[in-house]
């Protein structure tokens, strides 16, 4: 066998919870350990360990990726009142992604992984199409109240300087709810830069949307800064023949439908949210879908864009065989290795990273995948394989690329 492809500076490893755990082990054995001296700083986001810690593991996690530049990571829980429960939690613990992204200042692009035997529900995009979700703000961190009965609702802003500001939001005549959101400018601008990095880093042009025209200062704030940070951009956009494209949210999604893809399109956090579930369905399964979180300072984590699907960790739990689709994971690996190999040169590792993708392809394109997809392919005999199987015939396919 062929001597393994070393590397000169760690992967950031962050393993997770559940079947993407049981995945994250093959995937490392089969697919990545008998082809490359592998080396990771790694970090136990399973559940128990963050619990142990008091999710101090999680803030290491993220720091380390800001030394490193680059991680991988598995899915994970984010716990609720049933997980407190089952797991005999200490405390009811965040989201590692809301914690890893507030440390890095990220942003989220998610892309469907695409095969020409699995058309796009929407027939005219031949291109994937990528989400960059801002990360922050909104509605994640808004404050709510549930007003009982008539009253008078006010927003009210007190500067350090002695300034203060005061609007009416509504005079309640009886029950009602509100909430009041907020983003900062730092943040926005944080997430302008590292939409147009990515846009560069894949040579794609950029959609941006918002609703301006209704939110004159909130939303307004969002395409001003664009604007701002694009002017540092614009030379080397126009240089590749790039765009960079402003439109209002519900023009975005008619000009989105309408349109071949092969774009990003940048999106405030809940739009964002909605969206990529939207794009990753229309493409074919959420199984097939990447996530990289980029911070304006170009540290990149890696990560499948789905959960730790429990359904399927159970029937493992009981000796049960499953197929769980691990593609997502797999690219997520590739992802990774092939941008620690870009940002130190090693051309070797680059080169593995798209064998290894390939491979995938390979293998999907023989109509070999799991149960998920099956119905889902055209033109082509699907053979269904459990997990262990379908890695099998890609580590196959793998060890031929690389012969």
């Amino acid at each position: 066998m062929k001597e393994k492809i070393q590397m000169t500076t760690p992967l950031v490893e962050m393993d997770g919870d559940e079947m993407t755990r049981i995945l994250w082990k093959m995937i490392k054995d089969e697919l990545i350990l008998p082809f490359v001296d592998l080396k990771t700083e790694y970090y136990d986001l399973g559940l128990p360990k963050r619990d142990e810690t008091r999710d101090q593991i999680t803030i290491d996690s993220a720091e380390a990726t800001k030394k490193y530049g680059v991680a991988v990571k598995c899915a994970t829980i984010t716990p609720n009142a049933q997980r407190m429960t089952e797991y005999k939690l200490h405390e009811m613990w965040k989201s590692p992604n809301g914690t890893i992204r507030s440390i890095l200042d990220g942003t989220v692009f998610r892309t469907p992984i695409t095969i020409p035997s699995i058309k796009p529900a929407v027939k005219n995009w031949e291109k994937p199409i990528t989400i960059a979700r801002h990360a922050y703000g909104d509605v994640y961190k808004s404050v709510e109240i549930r007003a009982t009965e008539p009253g008078v609702a006010k927003m009210v802003f007190e500067g350090e300087s002695g300034k203060r500001e005061e609007v009416v939001i509504h005079t309640f005549k009886g029950p009602g709810v509100l909430q009041g959101m907020h983003n900062v400018d730092k943040s926005i601008r944080s997430f302008a830069h590292s939409c147009f990095k990515f846009a560069l880093d894949r040579n794609e042009s950029v959609w941006f949307s918002t609703k301006d025209t209704i939110s004159k200062k909130y939303d307004a704030q969002f395409r001003v800064i664009f604007d701002e940070v694009f002017q540092e951009y614009k030379e080397e956009f126009d240089k590749r023949g790039l765009e960079y494209f402003y439109t209002l949210i519900d023009d975005a999604v008619a000009r989105v439908i309408r349109s071949k893809g092969g774009f990003i399109w940048a999106c405030k956090n809940y739009d964002g949210d909605v969206m990529s579930d939207m794009v990753s369905t229309a493409f074919g399964s959420l199984a097939m879908m990447t996530s990289v979180l980029v911070s304006p300072e170009g540290n990149y984590e890696y990560e499948a864009a789905h959960g730790t699907v429990t359904r399927h960790y159970y029937k493992y739990l009981k000796g049960e065989e499953t197929s769980t689709n691990p593609m997502a994971t797999i690219f997520a690996w590739s992802g990774a290795l092939r941008k620690r190999g870009e940002k130190d040169g090693n051309k070797e590792l680059m080169n593995f990273g798209d064998q290894l993708e390939a491979a995938c392809f390979d293998t999907l394109n023989e109509g070999i995948c799991t149960k998920d997809l099956v119905n889902l392919m055209e033109g082509i005999e699907p053979k269904a394989v459990n997990s262990a199987g379908f890695i099998a015939a890609i580590r196959e396919r793998l060890e031929k690329r690389l012969a």
